[in-house]
């Protein structure tokens, strides 16, 4: 693991064409005055997810994180880590609460299925996920 990924919090790998999350990233980057969170987008030209284990389906099917012990995390609690470590402290409790988690891990799955349709990314009537050979590699 990289030193950059050691003297974080936690690494968000995040799809940066995705409006929504976008949105939610410039939002959590603007509050990281600490430089607690490494922000990874897997939609860069130069990521590689190889790299680091992953397929690129796997990222783009739910969010992932990678905290400072090399542990993977994913789906809403990468969103617990990352307001976490932005000063949301009390939030990230509450959204620990038994039936509270329940409804945003359901809430969040249901999003990451549907999450090209909602943000207008459908081609052709289809919401697949574009093919990942491409973007498995490092492109030029």
């Amino acid at each position: 693991m990289s030193d950059s990924v050691a003297t974080c919090d936690v690494e968000v790998f995040y799809d940066g064409e995705c409006p929504l999350c976008k949105r939610e990233i410039g939002m959590l980057r603007r509050l990281d005055r600490r430089g607690r969170i490494r922000f990874t987008d897997i939609t860069a030209a130069t990521f590689d997810a190889a790299a680091i284990g992953k397929s690129f389906d796997e990222l783009m099917a739910r969010i992932q994180g990678r905290l400072p012990d090399g542990t993977w995390i994913e789906g809403v609690e990468v969103f617990r880590r990352l307001y976490g470590a932005v000063g949301f402290g009390p939030l990230v409790t509450l959204s620990r609460l038994p039936l509270v988690r329940q409804l945003l891990d359901v809430s969040y799955t249901l999003f990451a299925k549907n999450r090209l349709r909602f943000t207008g990314r459908c081609a052709a009537g289809s919401c697949q996920i574009p093919p990942a050979e491409p973007r498995d590699q490092v492109r030029a």
